[in-house]
């Protein structure tokens, strides 16, 4: 085979003609397609197919889910949405734009079918699950979940008018830009309860009816995901999840919308308002010795009124009974609060935010004790002080911070294995084996969905989510360097509806230790294809992050079409936020200078490229390189 020598090129800025505008790297030299780009480029095609057949069982032609529609915690409009959970970050890696049409239109149809949908005996639900297109009053675990398509749509279709004014507007309703929804407290810096939402902040202790929901038939109807077997076990299930009024981490998820509407705007009073609420938790990390608390008063203060830093629903003591089991599980939910702290970060640089989790760990590490012994750490806090000890050290959060600062500290508490392993070079087969394992699973999901034979009266809104075909995890890994926060890691295989369940409920548990729905998207890189003008890899082209380092990110880009050339943008970060300084491709260096640069691929070119980055030096954005 005839190999090409490779040609680097600077292309200076033309004015006028900003797709031209920065530096271009021109590759001719032959690379036989590999095995990893072949599987990559099949995983985004096979992927699309199947989201299209998931499509046409679960919805209709207004874009509503065909299901029986309920509010609530077990089952919600959350539920409802989350079924495309992840589509539009497969789109925005560069899978088929019809990705985009369906995810667009289920979004809105979801929007108009849980605005008309309606309680009865939820009071702030009887007039719209959905008011101004937005949760009435929720906590932000649910509103998380049933954001998860606008969220990630700002990453597939930034231009989208409709998407840029929700994200302003719902950012608005925890700025007091609505005066029907007054959740957020200036003078204090508190969001005033953990249910909140388009109808402000509940301020009274929830009910189990609150968060269940309305009276539903189970028994030969339904198969709840949550096991509760009849109506009344789903009320049991609350019981505890009373004590609400006041501020929780979990509120800190609601910074990922301003910050989303400050990079689609760069309208500062966004930035200005993350800043000041993360600020304020900062304060009391500080005044509760280091670490967040679960409970904060109406007035700001630690604890409320019982001076219980460790209180509240969802807290640091939260361990409640499972009604249908009778035994007790720990529900402690304060990790969400580091959403806030890396979403500040990214805004400003500033290595504050992230320290202060870090101190949390060494605390709640520092209170370790010998049993047997075995050296054990606390994972919750109660009345009686630490406990849920276990030989694992507290180790929330500690991917986010070693993704941010890529320091050995945190790498220490980390699996020695699979992702991490292979950017160290211990696992070249890494790749190829994630794949396959996402091809398996597709086709298990596919022909198990073949199988339900659930009708829209017996379908519950998070039923269908177990078959939903969109496998982003080991692509957003491999392709962009970046944080798999979105899709569930377990595999194994799914031949039946039962193990299709399993699987969900196994994901959901594993969710919790890798991140968490309203979280961000994080990655050293993405792609642009400045010919269709979109998001995403260009057709025929495939990427492989091999290496990560503090200054360093090494990538394979080719194009495994024989025929015709490709142009793709490599952009530093997932939006714009790391300035690329120089590209090195076969020691040949080309200056950048810049957050983004174009490589030419020539028919059948690939190349590894080694580009100097300064991480964290711009200010993020979401307009895409051609705007810009």
């Amino acid at each position: 085979m005839k190999r090409l020598s490779t040609r680097l090129a600077a292309v200076l800025i033309l004015a006028g003609c900003p797709l031209l505008a920065g530096v271009e790297i021109a590759v001719d030299t032959t690379m036989p397609p590999p095995g990893w780009a072949l599987m990559q480029r099949e995983l985004l095609r096979t992927q699309a197919e199947a989201c299209r057949t998931f499509y046409e069982k679960y919805f209709d032609d207004r874009g509503y889910l065909v299901c029986t529609e309920r509010w609530g915690a077990l089952d919600g409009p959350d539920d409802a949405i989350e079924n495309l959970r992840d589509w539009p970050i497969l789109h925005s890696l560069g899978a088929s734009d019809h990705v985009l049409h369906m995810y667009k239109k289920a979004w809105e149809g979801h929007l108009r079918q849980y605005t008309l949908a309606r309680t009865t005996d939820v009071e702030f639900a009887r007039d719209g699950m959905y008011f101004k297109e937005f949760h009435t009053k929720m906590d932000w675990i649910h509103i998380g979940e049933g954001l998860v398509v606008l969220e990630q749509q700002a990453l597939s279709d930034p231009e989208d008018v409709l998407c840029q004014r929700r994200m302003r507007r719902f950012a608005g309703l925890y700025m007091n830009e609505d005066p029907g929804a007054p959740n957020y407290d200036p003078e204090h810096k508190v969001i005033r309860s953990m249910f909140n939402g388009s109808r402000g902040p509940l301020l009274r202790d929830a009910t189990p009816v609150d968060w269940a929901g309305d009276p539903i038939e189970i028994e030969n109807r339904f198969k709840p995901l949550h096991s509760e077997k009849n109506y009344r076990l789903m009320l049991e299930h609350f019981e505890d999840y009373t004590d609400i009024v006041g501020d929780h981490p979990l509120n800190l998820l609601a910074t990922s919308l301003a910050t989303q509407a400050y990079m689609l705007s760069h309208e500062e009073k966004y930035k200005k308002w993350v800043l000041e609420y993360v600020d304020a938790w900062l304060e009391r990390m500080e005044a509760n010795g280091g670490i967040i608390p679960s409970k904060v008063g109406l007035d700001g203060k630690v604890g409320g009124k019982s001076g219980k830093w460790y209180g509240g629903a969802y807290g640091w003591g939260f361990t409640v009974r499972v009604p249908d089991t009778t035994t007790y599980t720990n529900r402690n939910q304060h990790e969400y609060g580091l959403v806030g702290l890396t979403n500040a970060f990214l805004l400003t640089g500033d290595r504050k935010y992230l320290d202060a989790w870090r101190r949390q760990t060494d605390v709640v590490n520092a209170n370790s004790k010998v049993v047997d012994g075995q050296t054990v750490y606390p994972q919750m806090h109660g009345d009686q002080g630490w406990y849920a000890y276990r030989p694992q050290k507290y180790s929330e959060g500690a991917l986010d911070l070693f993704y941010f600062l890529m320091e050995k500290k945190e790498r220490a508490l980390l699996p020695k294995r699979g992702w991490l392993d292979f950017l160290e070079g211990n696992d070249p087969g890494y790749p190829e084996r994630a794949m396959q394992d996402d091809f398996v699973t597709i086709r298990d999901k596919i022909e198990a969905m073949g199988r339900d034979e659930t009708t829209p009266d017996t379908r519950l809104a998070d039923d269908p989510m177990r078959f939903s075909p969109a496998r982003v995890g080991s692509l957003v890994h491999i392709m962009l360097g970046g944080l798999n926060h979105l899709a569930h890691e377990t595999r194994f295989r799914l031949t039946t509806v039962k193990d299709a369940q399993d699987y969900i409920d196994r994901g959901k548990e594993h969710r919790k230790r890798i991140g968490h729905l309203g979280s961000l998207l994080h990655a050293r890189l993405r792609y642009f294809d400045p010919d269709r003008r979109r998001p995403g890899i260009p057709q025929g082209v495939a990427a492989l992050v091999t290496e990560m380092t503090p200054d360093r990110t090494t990538v394979t880009l080719v194009n495994v079409n024989q025929l015709e050339p490709r142009t793709v943008i490599v952009q530093g970060g997932s939006y714009g936020e790391h300035q690329c300084l120089s590209a090195t491709v076969d020691g040949e260096e080309t200056p950048v200078g810049g957050s983004f640069f174009r490589v030419r691929l020539g028919p059948g070119a690939g190349a590894t490229l080694a580009i100097a980055m300064k991480r964290f030096a711009n200010q993020p954005t979401l307009k895409l390189p051609w705007r810009r």
